[in-house]
């Protein structure tokens, strides 16, 4: 009887659940089976055929895909941290209902949340700033995030204003108070918004594009997209010899799990403190 007992508590609709979340799963692993597979064969494919690291090796000996990649790096770490810093800043400011005029800096906040200048004038902004062409172009647009300034915000609320007010009476200044209390008391949102600015930069495509017409200044988004779309060499169309047309297709799933793996790597560091960072923040009004 208890066996059966336990047979009956999967249902239907469990199975049901379970088929879609299986079928999910297969949508998100057998593409990225695929690709990896296909970086260490000759022929693409879910197995490996005639196994090589020549993909790698001819990636790695040229000087494109390091300066791409290096770009990359370079906005991403400049990028995450400079936004992460300008967030913080903003949002411990409208965290204190004293400060003045902060209703209308929430609905201005609110507003571009809702409308946006659009492309062309961005780009207007952006040559008339002097940034075209320049790493920065990806960089200082959009340098705050409106929906994770409001829910660090929300975040701040949550602290106790005890603490604040301890430490003012005490004469701690206003940025050692930030620094030094309540940033390390809001770890896991800065650990959240900090993997999304990351991840933001990491996929940098079309601002780069429409920025930054010197290619060698690149980061990894825009170049991979040349490499499987446009050409099967790394830099040099012209140059394309029967070995590397051979390797056409190991090179492109090397350059995509080179663009994709990195920025992976750094969720299960900030995993814990993800669902946290972001519940906290969003259910506090």
């Amino acid at each position: 009887m208890k066996k059966h007992g336990r047979l009956r508590r999967f249902s239907v609709g469990d199975v049901v659940i379970y088929l879609v979340i299986g079928l999910f799963t297969l949508a998100c692993v057998i593409p990225f089976w695929y690709v990896i597979v296909s970086s260490f064969s000759q022929m693409p494919g879910f197995y490996i055929r005639d196994f090589t690291l020549d993909g790698y090796k001819y990636i790695f000996s040229t000087n494109t895909l390091m300066r791409s990649l290096g770009n990359t790096v370079y906005i991403t770490l400049i990028g995450a941290l400079l936004k992460l810093l300008v967030t913080s800043m903003m949002a411990y400011a409208l965290a204190e209902t004293s400060v003045p005029g902060r209703k209308l800096l929430l609905n201005l906040i609110i507003f571009t949340m809702l409308f946006g200048g659009g492309m062309i004038p961005t780009y207007f902004v952006v040559r008339s700033t002097g940034l075209m062409n320049t790493l920065w172009s990806v960089i200082l647009p959009g340098l705050v995030n409106p929906f994770n300034l409001i829910v660090m915000k929300n975040f701040f609320q949550g602290i106790p204003a005890d603490i604040r007010e301890s430490a003012r009476i005490d004469g701690c200044h206003e940025l050692i108070l930030l620094f030094r209390i309540i940033l390390p008391l809001a770890t896991a949102s800065l650990a959240t918004f900090g993997l999304f600015y990351a991840v933001g930069q990491w996929n940098t495509y079309m601002s780069a594009l429409l920025y930054i017409p010197d290619s060698s200044k690149w980061p990894i988004q825009p170049l991979l997209r040349q490499i499987v779309y446009v050409s099967s060499s790394i830099g040099n169309e012209d140059a394309v010899d029967s070995e590397i047309a051979l390797l056409a297709s190991s090179i492109k799933m090397a350059v995509i799990i080179i663009a994709t793996v990195p920025i992976i790597c750094l969720y299960p560091f900030l995993q814990k403190y993800f669902a946290k960072g972001i519940m906290v923040g969003a259910v506090k009004g």
